[in-house]
């Protein structure tokens, strides 16, 4: 069936109450503008040419990172991983590219204050063609719906439509008011942060800013490609039973049936199987998919 192996990006928002949560993976891209006038990036791009860190990881996975070469010339376009030729390290689908291409998100997680914020969601038509603090001022002002529109306008008006270019604008606003005010231009004050959980290496673009009027508190961030790494190495143990428990479904299993996020190839000195923490076999063969690794296929002899 044509497009069957097809990919897409995905930049996933939930928001509880003054708590926002972002997963994306790819180069859609969920900004944040607070009342203060500053703009926060919510999300990382996965894109090979801008991402050090994510060529670092490919190339170390096998992958071959480099330009479309037309007829043995000089290499045209942006970076992109071989075989496949995508230019990001990270998709949903794209079933024919390498096991390197994951689609393990980035994870970010923040509290606004009571004042509030907007948050601009948009695919990489958008982020192509206008930065973010310039798609943030375009739209101040403006109730959400009309806020979206013209931000598309603005970036068709750019550069023209040459890519999928979608736009949602949320406001988290007070019951007291309709719609965000425009952020009057002065001098912003000293800004804090605080930091719950583990920051991820994986920072993309410089760091975030944070808002100067009501602070932003930043809860949790976490970008690593590797299940292991997310997960840590704490894990639970049952010493009456001598079970362990399984780190993502929570079901209790014995140690025989345990199987460690740290194993590998038998010779490998990078396997350690005693090590937790520990998964199910159903929760393992979906970390190997989750992390691209395509299960072997026995040969078949005559």
């Amino acid at each position: 069936m044509t497009g069957e192996t097809s990919g897409t990006t995905v930049t996933f928002v939930v928001i509880d109450g003054w708590t926002v949560t972002v997963a994306s993976v790819g180069d859609s891209r969920c900004i944040l503008d607070t009342q203060g006038g500053v703009v926060s990036l919510l999300t990382v791009d996965h894109r090979l040419e801008e991402n050090v860190e994510e060529r670092e990881r490919v190339t170390a996975s096998g992958g071959e990172v480099g330009r479309l070469n037309v007829f043995g010339g000089n290499g045209v376009g942006p970076l992109r991983c071989w075989p496949g030729g995508l230019c990001l390290s990270r998709s949903i689908g794209d079933t024919d590219v390498g096991e390197f291409i994951v689609p393990i998100p980035h994870v970010k997680q923040v509290k606004l204050s009571s004042a509030g914020g907007r948050l601009i969601i948009a695919s990489d038509g958008i982020w192509d063609a206008l930065p973010s603090d310039i798609a943030a001022q375009s739209c101040r002002g403006l109730p959400a719906e009309l806020a979206a529109k013209l931000v598309v306008k603005e970036a068709l008006r750019s550069r023209g439509l040459k890519d999928d270019t979608t736009c949602l604008v949320v406001d988290i606003i007070p019951y007291d008011h309709p719609v965000l005010p425009p952020t009057p231009r002065k001098k912003q004050n000293l800004f804090s942060s605080l930091i719950f959980g583990k920051r991820s290496q994986n920072s993309g673009k410089g760091s975030n800013k944070l808002s100067a009027v009501g602070v932003v508190e930043e809860l949790f961030e976490e970008g690593s490609a590797m299940l292991a790494e997310r997960l840590g190495k704490d894990f639970p143990l049952d010493s009456n039973s001598g079970l362990f428990r399984c780190a993502i479904c929570q079901v209790d299993q014995p140690p025989n049936e345990g199987l460690s996020v740290n194993s590998g190839p038998f010779f490998s000195p990078a396997s350690k199987p005693w090590e937790g923490p520990f998964l199910c076999a159903t929760c393992r063969r979906k970390k190997d998919a989750m992390e691209g690794k395509k299960a072997s296929i026995p040969a078949v002899t005559a």
